[in-house]
């Protein structure tokens, strides 16, 4: 690997992933030294996939988006007639031993081919805001019929993020809003008991040893870390498993009461740093393909990691999403590294093009 190479690469971009792997890394092998070794499999994996991605010409792959949007359908319509089913749920295909769950990994070419698309019109109008959202649609459906109703949510979040921040009217959003509302009995009909249950516990978290069990606990955890926390390995909750998924959907509790409110802070800030630096990527593209990817990658990572804390602190009902680069998970690590190694290309773009106009 030359120095060209190296040099070419988001260092900016890159610094605070680094920072997250580790304490994403340090925090799994303190909860289990198996897990460790899979994510570290999984890791070495989604470098590779990252790097081969930065050095992909983003004007190639769009040309290509109307065939990844059609496999994306395809794949989640294999994982919902084939796939594996755990705890009642159809979410994983079985690749070669390896779990693999498409709802994860198809999110940064969802993010192709909604940039892609809005990209092909000349202006952007009302109309095509409802061909987007229809576009999304299937896909989210097909996710939440899994049943798998974190990751649907986030598909529909992202696109209305993403149509708003470009121009969508806000008094449509709230009146789409208003009608969601109204058709809540509706799509009550279509949640599992599990999910009702947790929705339930939200709004009255009446039973500690029951449904209200995993919000408490993650909350006992993040207060018990108080400054510097409990040490690695240390803490009480995971330690001695009063924390159910401790390596999954609430890493963050975990890390919480072993790193105290200084690692705490520490995630927060490093998700901040990428999250400003794909918007310094936004704004200094002058490509509108380029602009409608980082803001789809953006909103990407920011519902993620916003759920996720939020659902960690017990201040919104627990509905399973991942927190991008900390959670275990050799999917959702890939899709992150892929939507990551595609942000990197179009830095490097606009930095070689300012470079050319420089000479």
């Amino acid at each position: 690997m030359n120095r060209s190479f190296l040099g070419s690469l988001d260092w900016v971009l890159i610094a605070p992933v680094f920072v997250l792997i580790t304490l994403s890394l340090a925090t799994i092998f303190s909860i289990d030294f198996a897990l460790f070794k899979s994510q570290l499999l999984f890791l070495g994996l989604s470098v590779f996939v990252f790097l081969f991605f930065t050095q992909v010409d983003y004007r190639v792959i769009k040309h290509y988006s109307l065939p990844i949007y059609i496999l994306s359908i395809l794949l989640l319509l294999l994982v919902l007639f084939f796939g594996f089913e755990s705890r009642g749920a159809v979410r994983w295909f079985d690749i070669f031993g390896f779990r693999v769950q498409f709802s994860e990994l198809i999110k940064p070419f969802l993010a192709i081919a909604v940039a892609s698309f809005l990209t092909k019109k000349n202006n952007f109008s009302l109309k095509l805001s409802f061909l987007t959202i229809c576009l999304t649609l299937p896909i989210a459906m097909l996710i939440f019929f899994q049943p798998d109703l974190g990751n649907a949510l986030i598909y529909i979040i992202v696109i209305i993020l993403t149509l708003i921040f470009f121009g969508f009217p806000l008094r449509l959003f709230f009146v789409s809003i208003v009608v969601f509302i109204a058709s809540t009995p509706f799509v009550w009909g279509f949640l599992h008991q599990y999910q009702k249950q947790r929705i339930l516990t939200f709004l009255h978290p009446s039973d500690p040893l029951g449904t209200s069990y995993n919000a408490i606990q993650s909350s006992i955890a993040i207060g018990a870390g108080m400054l510097a926390g409990r040490g690695f390995g240390q803490g009480t909750q995971s330690g001695l498993k009063f924390l159910p998924e401790r390596h999954t959907d609430f890493i963050f509790a975990t890390l919480a009461e072993e790193l105290g409110f200084i690692g705490a802070i520490v995630v927060l800030l490093c998700f901040a740093f990428v999250l400003f630096r794909i918007f310094l990527i936004f704004s200094k593209s002058e490509d509108s393909f380029c602009k409608l990817f980082c803001s789809v990658a953006f909103f990407l990572i920011l519902s993620q990691f916003f759920i996720n804390i939020a659902m960690n602190a017990a201040f919104l009902p627990i509905v399973g999403i991942s927190l991008p680069f900390v959670s275990y998970g050799g999917s959702s690590l890939l899709s992150n590294f892929i939507l990551l190694g595609l942000v990197s290309s179009i830095s490097r773009s606009v930095v070689s093009r300012k470079v050319l106009e420089i000479r």
